[in-house]
């Protein structure tokens, strides 16, 4: 009986039926659960599949751009360049890792998950009319792997062969079986292979390359603005994946170099749309005459999607940062408390977990599940992960850190620092404790500067260095920081990109932003890796890593906040239902005429 029931969900699950009985042919790609769609689907539920199509959205940037090439190894690439190329599949937003017919109409894999087929549709055709075929899937491949960033070609390394067996099924082969990566070559961006094969890849480019996409680049100005037209004969325009999606016929992306008057321009109604991250400009500068005759919206959206990592972050490949101690007792300096009382009108909670707002992040003392999860390298991971439930430190909010700063020179004392006249100072070396906090966001200062008062009281120097996007981006590719203000994006759930960003393999990768090298963590991620489809394995495996890297004190953890803050300019409408796991703006919502009508004349460029 057990038998048949597994059968029939594997059944079920393959949307069409096994073409042997090694193989499953489906027209979906789940990693997991069973699709929320079955074939022959009409339209995502999130979407108006009635959504008129029209108009223009004027949106804003900041910083610079000098290259249409998304995947260059260097230079700023442009808004918009990252919707030029359609992969062979496209997941859905209210889903986790559920993939759908795109460029490839079905699939056919290996029930040992060691290859795959896709079948490319036989009207996929890229912007110039020319068909896609398996030859360019095997181009961009392979392209990819000796042109790409260095991360792709570790990542895909376990790929042995990559061939078009006609020109509309392409075959990848693997070395050994893995469902995850078979699943992730479905989000392979397919290039044009007659356009990119006579040129480099790896250089930034400011010509507007050949997409495979329904959008190009209509216009521009050299690091000032972008508009991006969709493409009105765009031969997926009508597929389910697309029904009821990317409504506006312009995108106008300008770039701004502060984002203070990247406010007062939108208030100003030079563009549309923008989502705020900032509590005390959200309290206190969504005001004025438009706001009070309705022709803006202000608006809080609540959500429940797994909520980022904001953090400042130690390079622990400096030499400062390579004690744990160090990197805990730098914690005590941040004053959540009294910052959310008075720089952010209580709005945040403060973030603990790498899981945050999902079942993988760790709570209490751990399980006897993963308590085994830890065993081989119990050895090799802080002793609190099994005592102590991680919580960053708290204040009364008054100001008076007095306690926490007698904790952290404790903590500093046990590390071989002490206080010499007035400067934290090591006692073997006597060097004073100095590091230099990185930033490219002028809003980020203001928070920084109660950090760098509270470690002068410790007798620390933090030197705050604010540079443009292009420097901040360099530096932080060749390592060339203390500290930063940044962020491990959200995890729904321990996917195997956490070896890309934890695991020492990719130590020289950017992902590895903290410079890791820990083998505890190594090992953990080695086997969420093993585990993608054992969702049991992966909740245990999750939260033993979630513990290990809360105890590691990698970063100085920030706050979080559970809504989308929006302001716009009242010309759209939207679907009745948002998706789960965005808030729809964009891909879903279209221009409203009516209301369009009734605002008054802007400065809104087309």
């Amino acid at each position: 009986m057990k038998k048949i029931i597994v059968f029939c969900i594997i059944f079920a699950m393959a949307a069409v039926c096994t073409a042997d009985q090694t193989s499953i042919t489906s027209t979906h790609f789940s990693l997991r659960d069973a699709p929320k769609y079955n074939q022959g689907f009409t339209h995502f539920d999130y979407v108006n599949p009635d959504a008129p199509r029209g108009g223009s959205v004027t949106l804003s940037t900041t910083g610079t751009f000098d290259s249409f090439n998304r995947y260059a190894q260097r230079g700023d690439s442009a808004e918009g360049s990252d919707q030029l190329y359609d992969t062979l599949m496209v997941a859905s937003d209210d889903e986790i890792d559920v993939l759908y017919p795109l460029i490839g109409e079905k699939i056919e894999y290996s029930k040992d998950f060691t290859w795959i087929v896709f079948f490319i549709n036989k009207k996929a055709c890229f912007q110039d009319g020319r068909s896609i075929t398996a030859h360019d899937v095997v181009f961009t491949f392979n392209t990819f792997m000796t042109q790409g960033v260095p991360q792709f070609k570790s990542y895909y390394k376990n790929v042995d062969t990559v061939e078009a067996l006609d020109s509309h099924r392409v075959k990848f082969t693997l070395k050994k079986g893995r469902l995850d990566l078979l699943h992730s070559l479905a989000g392979l961006a397919i290039l044009p292979k007659h356009y990119w094969e006579k040129k480099d890849f790896s250089e930034p480019t400011t010509e507007v390359p050949l997409g495979s996409s329904g959008f190009t680049i209509d216009s521009f100005k050299m690091g000032q603005y972008v508009v991006v037209k969709r493409l009105k004969d765009y031969w997926a325009k009508d597929l389910p994946v697309n029904k009821g999606r990317h409504n506006f016929d312009f995108i106008r992306y300008d770039y701004y170099k502060d984002e203070v008057v990247t406010l007062e321009a939108f208030k100003a109604g030079e563009f549309d749309f923008r989502s705020e991250n900032v509590a005390t400009q959200w309290a206190t500068m969504y005001t004025g005459e438009n706001f009070d005759k309705k022709f803006i919206v202000k608006e809080e959206i609540s959500h429940e999607i797994p909520q980022a990592m904001q953090a400042l972050m130690f390079n622990t490949q400096k030499e400062v940062f390579k004690d744990v101690r160090v990197r805990e007792a730098l914690t005590y300096a941040m004053d959540f408390e009294w910052m959310n009382q008075h720089l952010f009108y209580n709005q945040y909670t403060r973030t603990r977990s790498f899981f945050q707002n999902t079942e993988y992040e760790a709570k209490g003392l751990p399980s006897f599940q993963e308590i085994a999860c830890l065993e081989p390298v119990k050895d090799k991971i802080p002793p609190r992960v099994y005592t102590k439930e991680y919580q960053p430190p708290v204040t009364d909010g008054s100001g008076n850190i007095r306690p926490q700063l007698r904790t952290a020179l404790a903590l500093l004392k046990t590390a071989g620092w002490d206080i010499v006249d007035r400067k934290m100072t090591h006692l073997q070396t006597h060097k004073p404790m100095a590091f230099e906090l990185l930033l490219y966001s002028p809003t980020m200062e203001r928070i920084a500067i109660p950090f760098q008062d509270n470690l002068k009281k410790l007798g620390i120097t933090l030197n705050i260095r604010r540079v443009d996007t292009t420097q901040f981006v360099n530096r932080m590719r060749e390592r060339d920081f203390d500290m930063i203000s940044g962020g491990y994006a959200a995890n729904p759930f321990p996917s195997n990109n956490l070896k890309i960003v934890w695991h020492s393999g990719y130590l020289d990768s950017t992902y590895n932003t903290a410079g890791v090298k820990d083998p505890a963590i190594d090992y953990l991620t080695e086997k969420i890796d093993q585990n993608q489809t054992d969702k049991q394995a992966l909740l245990y495996y999750g939260r033993a890593l979630d513990r290990v890297l809360q105890w590691n004190f990698f970063v100085v953890p920030q706050w979080h906040f559970s809504k989308f803050r929006v302001a716009y300019w009242n010309k759209f409408s939207r679907p009745a239902v948002r998706p789960k796991y965005a808030v729809g703006f964009l891909d879903t919502w279209w221009i409203d005429k009516d209301k369009q009508a009734v605002l008054p004349n802007r400065n809104i460029r087309q």
